[in-house]
């Protein structure tokens, strides 16, 4: 008796939470937040706007660039700097602009996501003390210079320069800086892992030598919340600081009470957090598409927010059907215990397309249609788009799960492997690596342009490009069909450095575990 009343309680909570956690309540919760962050930003409007993929990416209708820092690799006892994710685009934003501003939120009733509290200030201090160690071998080399030069005039501007660059370097700040809710002993066990962290950084084959010319300033967190005071009257240009400043704003209230807030029309439930979770809420809609109709959406009501939201997703992928774009069906699942219709947040998934005007109803979003070349390799990673509206290229290989129309290229130039990700099939990848290494091989020994793609162009085609890569060039990324490969027994680290000489240029590169995997698997199989 007593565990059903248990689970009846359980029950009764998820309810409550259900009912709390609407599709009205989220986006008018994120619509809310969005005003924080824009506040924020209009202080140091010289600086790019950041979102850290994916929650950020709700709280603004516009950003000058995304980032991925991971709130798991600055969990407790879990801490982590991963070459995976350099994020090296954001240094060096941040050295051509004099800083930057990262959005990102949680919904655990902190003021910070763990990324902004510890992986974002592991980042810049691993960068900081690698920028450090690069200063010290160039001095070291000045030093030889100066022995050979120690008897002409010159050599007093070159002792001058060294000088110059010691004190540089002595003043460049390399140390830890954390938020001041992180204990004394978490600093210390992080502080431990600082030079293990430098070591990988540096062994990983990221340019430190670029970013150290780029970075004027030492990299330094500051962090921002809807607690923060800030006097208007007295907001430091970013340029007054002694360092380059990555501003950490998180758009939600830290609360962790349900508020209730109301307008002269509609009440909801605030939520902090919102964004994080989409796959749970979001019922196919996309910030892009959310922020092209947000007042129509706000100003539908929670009564009417579920069928317009249904409405505008269904009618966006007829739009991107029709014009060749990858347009998945949305299919939701209805409310457990719950068969009728009549349910307020029950929607019916599959619209007729007889009822809908897709001229002139919504403002629809475009997918990214960029084309990331990998160096000089002659190997290109991009979205579906991409592939639809590039004709530069020699050669495609698709490996999305729909078909392409590749009528401008012959059947030599063109191969479909239909991969899906790890979590639906954990072999899908591994079982087609072996023929796309062989389609790039044959079309890059004739010195062909080869564009690799998917659907989102950040995952699985990345994954196939750094097979090629490992498996067809050298450490330097020049083609040599294979012999460097044959010759050697490829490790974790050397796939990774791999991954980081890709990264660099494919800068929305977000390969998952289960998929780095399966490429490892081949490499070393």
């Amino acid at each position: 008796m007593e565990d059903e009343n248990m689970l009846s309680i359980y029950r009764a909570a998820r309810t409550i939470k259900r009912r709390e956690n609407t599709l009205y309540n989220a986006l008018r919760s994120i619509h809310d937040d969005s005003v924080f962050v824009g506040e924020i930003s209009q202080l140091w409007p010289e600086l790019p706007l950041l979102a850290n993929l994916r929650c950020g990416l709700w709280y603004s209708p516009k950003f000058d660039s995304t980032c991925y820092f991971k709130s798991t690799d600055g969990h407790t006892n879990n801490w982590s700097f991963n070459t995976s994710r350099l994020n090296l685009h954001v240094a060096h934003l941040a050295g051509q602009k004099g800083g930057c501003i990262i959005v990102d939120s949680t919904r655990k009733g902190k003021r910070f996501p763990d990324s902004m509290s510890k992986t974002i200030p592991i980042w810049t201090c691993v960068f900081n003390r690698a920028i450090v160690n690069h200063r010290s071998r160039m001095q070291d080399r000045d030093k030889l210079t100066e022995g050979v030069n120690s008897d002409n005039h010159e050599s007093e501007t070159s002792d001058q320069h060294a000088e110059n660059t010691r004190q540089a370097s002595h003043e460049w700040d390399a140390s830890l800086h954390l938020p001041l809710w992180v204990s004394k002993t978490e600093r210390a066990s992080i502080e431990e892992r600082l030079e293990g962290w430098t070591k990988e950084l540096e062994a990983s084959g990221a340019d430190i030598a670029s970013l150290a010319s780029c970075l004027k300033k030492p990299l330094r967190p500051l962090w921002i919340s809807q607690k923060t005071v800030i006097w208007l009257n007295e907001v430091p240009d970013h340029d007054s600081w002694d360092f380059t400043p990555i501003i950490l704003v998180s758009a939600s209230s830290s609360t962790g009470v349900i508020q209730h807030r109301t307008t002269s029309e509609f009440s909801w439930n605030y939520i902090p957090g919102a964004g994080d979770d989409e796959e749970s809420w979001a019922r196919g809609l996309s910030p892009d598409l959310f922020w092209k109709n947000v007042y129509d959406i706000i100003n539908s009501g929670p009564d009417m927010c579920n069928q317009k939201v249904a409405n505008m997703v269904e009618k966006d992928r007829v739009y991107r059907a029709q014009r060749g774009q990858n347009a998945p069906q949305v299919t939701l699942k209805p409310p457990k215990s719950l068969n009728s219709t009549s349910d307020p947040s029950y929607v019916e998934p599959v619209l007729s397309l007889d009822n809908l005007d897709i001229k002139n109803d919504i403002q629809f979003c475009d997918d990214d249609s960029t084309v990331y070349w990998l160096g000089t390799t002659n190997i290109a990673v991009g979205t579906a788009l991409a592939a639809a509206n590039t004709t530069c290229v020699d050669c495609i290989l698709n490996c999305g799960r729909d078909s392409f129309s590749a009528c401008h290229l012959n059947t030599e130039a063109y191969l479909h492997l239909p991969i899906v990700d790890s979590k639906f099939d954990r072999f899908s990848l591994r079982n087609n690596l072996a023929s796309a290494v062989n389609f790039a091989k044959l079309n890059l020994r004739k010195g062909k342009t080869l564009l690799v793609f998917c659907q989102n162009g950040e995952d699985i085609s990345v994954c196939v490009s750094l097979a090629i890569l490992s498996a067809l060039f050298d450490d330097g990324g020049i083609f040599d069909d294979g012999k460097s490969f044959s010759e050697t027994h490829i490790t974790k680290w050397e796939m990774r450095r791999r991954l980081v000489f890709l990264c660099k240029f494919a800068i929305k590169a977000r390969p998952s575990r289960g998929n780095l995997k399966q490429v490892y698997s081949f490499l070393s199989g």
